[in-house]
Formats: structure tokens, C-alpha cells, sequence
């Protein structure tokens, strides 16, 4: 198990040569009038309605909204996991229309396979991508070096403690050097001292590989925390309600988190969140 309160330093492990491959300025991705719309035995559900949103190369975007509001869904479409009902979804000016190594994926569950090693999880997509299996197992050893668990290569993943599944998640999302990160509540099932921990290092991850960032958390205080820009989604159908800019400065350490100006976009965020919480339990209501 990972120590309470771990030296950063020790958390990446790389040497100071070591730099992992840039994103290059790829990473646009471009949401247009989307909408997205599932078949139910009660009939159509609409999930996302006229969402547009665009994110520049690099940028750290969280997607934050009441619980059902659609916001793994608008992350889903960006995966090509869901495809439009009606509007689009791009990246790098090219429409979305299945999964690819472009896009790595983090669930809140880490979904590795229990029955390989840790090396084995982070290898397996760059060997599904064709490299040979010295090369995977050198980009393996570059990720697990980055998220600092190198010494743990050859352990398997129900050994490890959930913050170090998490890690072993990032690098394999990693390992086929995408230009995108999508991350769904990554987080969500950690204790707080390890959720904090987790914060600092992906943002020290982000900072090394910069990639462009979509992250779905219903934390407040971590959207701040982590973002460039905060994008508050409405009640179920999901509709984009604000796009708050997060100017404070980085590097970032949890000591921003008392700071007036955190203070300020926090209750900015709580306000909407509470509107439009409000406006799901009246929907719940209604229909019941």
C-alpha cells in the first residue's frame, strides 16, 4: 500500500532526461449542436441537447453537472463509444466515428486485466497497435517510470492499492501516446488523501505529456483545481449552461485550495450546480 502522504518526488520516477513523447499540437476537439439520444422501453431519452464546446490543443477541461446530466455520455461521444443523434464531434477537424489510440481512456474503475502483470496492462495497447513486443515493453517501462511505479512492473494489479491502480490506468491510457485523455471520475472511488495525492501527480503527468485534458468529475473542488476551464452542464437533457475560465496560477499545490480567488470560482460553480440539482429533483419528482 502506498505511504499516507508520499514525497512527490518520489511519485515520478524518470530521470531529468527523460521526456515522454509531446502531443505535438494535436488535440482539438470540436463538439457541434450535438445531440445525443437513447431508445428506451418508455421511449426516447434525450441525454445530450445542442451541446457545442471546443477545446484548444493542450487544455485542461473539466465537465462538471448534476448526476444524470450527460456528461460521460458528451465523453463518451469524444471516445467514439456513442455517436450523434444529430450535430457532431471532431478531432483535429476529422468527425469521431469509432474508438482509437488517439483517445486514452481512464474509468473510475481501472478495468486492467487481473490476470496480467502491471508491464502487461501498460504493453498491451501498444502491442494491439502493431509495435513489436521489445518496443511495447519499452514504452511500458517509460509510462510505469512516469507515474512512479516501476518497481511494481511485475506485480499484478490486485496487489496494488486503488491509487496505484488508478496510476497503472493513466500510463496504460498513455502508452499509445495520445493526443486526447479522457478521464471519467478517475478519482471518484479514492480516499481523500490518496484523491489529493492522485490530483498533483496528474497534473504533473499532464504537464510532462501535453496532451488535451477532458475530465468528468462531480468534485468542485477538484474541477478547480485541476482545470484551465470548468464546463457546467444543465439537468438531464444535458445542455451546456456555462464555460468558466480557471486563471489561477500553475504549478498547483493544495495549498490553492484556501486561496480567495480558488474561493471565488468554487462558489461561482456551486451555484450553478445547486440550480440545476435542484432542477433534476423537481424532473424526479415530477415524473414520479
Amino acid at each position: 500500500m502506498m505511504p499516507s502522504k508520499p514525497n512527490r518526488a518520489a511519485v515520478v520516477e524518470h530521470p531529468h532526461s527523460f521526456r515522454p513523447r509531446s502531443a505535438g499540437g494535436k488535440g482539438r476537439i470540436s463538439v457541434r449542436d450535438l445531440d445525443i439520444v437513447f431508445a428506451t422501453g418508455s421511449g426516447p431519452q434525450r441525454a445530450v441537447a445542442s451541446a457545442s464546446l471546443e477545446i484548444q490543443p493542450g487544455e485542461f477541461v473539466s465537465l462538471l453537472g448534476p448526476s444524470g446530466c450527460g456528461k460521460s455520455t458528451l465523453m463518451n461521444s469524444v471516445a467514439g463509444f456513442v455517436k450523434p443523434t444529430r450535430g457532431e464531434v471532431l478531432l483535429d477537424g476529422h468527425s469521431i466515428a469509432k474508438p482509437g489510440p488517439d483517445r486514452g481512456m481512464v474509468f473510475q474503475q481501472h478495468s486492467l486485466f487481473p490476470w496480467k502483470t502491471v508491464k502487461q496492462n501498460v504493453a498491451f495497447g501498444p502491442l494491439m497497435a502493431g509495435a513489436g513486443t521489445r518496443e511495447a515493453e519499452s514504452v511500458a517501462n517509460t509510462f510505469l517510470a512516469l507515474v512512479g511505479l516501476s518497481r511494481y512492473a511485475n506485480a499484478f494489479p490486485t496487489t496494488l492499492s486503488g491509487g496505484m491502480q488508478q496510476r497503472v490506468g493513466i500510463a496504460r491510457a498513455l502508452a499509445n501516446y495520445p493526443s486526447v485523455l479522457l478521464m471519467d471520475e478517475p478519482f471518484g472511488a479514492l480516499d481523500a488523501q490518496t484523491r489529493s495525492m492522485m490530483q498533483e501527480n496528474l497534473l504533473e503527468i499532464w504537464g510532462e505529456f501535453k496532451n488535451t485534458v477532458l475530465f468528468v468529475t462531480h468534485d468542485i473542488d477538484e474541477a478547480v483545481f485541476l482545470s484551465d476551464r470548468i464546463v457546467v452542464m444543465s439537468a438531464s437533457p444535458g445542455r451546456i449552461i456555462a464555460d468558466i475560465p480557471v486563471r489561477l496560477p500553475r504549478p498547483r499545490t493544495q495549498e490553492l485550495l484556501t486561496t480567495p480567488d480558488f474561493m471565488a470560482i468554487k462558489r461561482e460553480c456551486l451555484a450553478l450546480i445547486r440550480e440545476q440539482t435542484l432542477r433534476a429533483f423537481e424532473q424526479q419528482n415530477q415524473a414520479s
